[in-house]
């Protein structure tokens, strides 16, 4: 499956710039994942190459005004941040990539929710994690997925305090 040039140059930042970070602690400390551009960042050097210059800074335009990526100066020189828009573009590719991994014993993890109305924004966030970590919806606060996530999960919702609302199960059959 062919990526996308987005997906792609989101997942050649997050291998360059963080090839020892995990994946769960790429997503779980956004504000870490700065990355330089120019001549500091071979990506961009890439990238700049092949599209030539004019079309390499319409491409981080669009990626700025979409929200995948912010620039801040540092140290008088520019830099760049994975937002959580694009933290969530980048495990999207990384499940292209890498493949997503159905369990071995052939059982799925199923998740239910029941969390209230005034955490409305946690219930968003966590309903955001369990898609992109392959989840479908069963029922309305129920998801299933047969892939193999469920440390990945336990850690997103032990890092976002939402365990104490969200049960997690292994199912043999649905």
């Amino acid at each position: 499956m062919k990526l996308p040039i987005t997906d792609k140059f989101l997942w050649d930042i997050y291998n360059v710039t963080y090839p020892t970070v995990s994946m769960i602690d790429f997503i779980l400390n956004p504000r870490a994942i700065k990355f330089m551009s120019g001549s500091q960042n071979p990506v961009f050097e890439k990238y700049r190459k092949e599209k030539g210059k004019v079309q390499f800074n319409r491409f981080i335009y669009k990626l700025k005004r979409n929200n995948y990526i912010t620039s801040e100066n540092i140290r008088g020189k520019k830099a760049f941040m994975v937002t959580k828009g694009g933290m969530d573009k980048i495990l999207r590719a990384s499940f292209i990539i890498e493949g997503r991994c159905k369990r071995k014993d052939g059982k799925w993890i199923m998740v239910i929710f029941d969390i209230p109305e005034k955490y409305k924004k946690s219930r968003n966030l966590l309903r955001s994690v369990l898609s992109n970590l392959g989840y479908k919806i069963f029922q309305h606060s129920v998801w299933v997925t047969p892939y193999d996530v469920s440390e990945k999960t336990e850690k997103l919702l032990q890092h976002y305090s939402l365990d104490n609302f969200v049960k997690i199960f292994l199912i043999e059959k649905i």
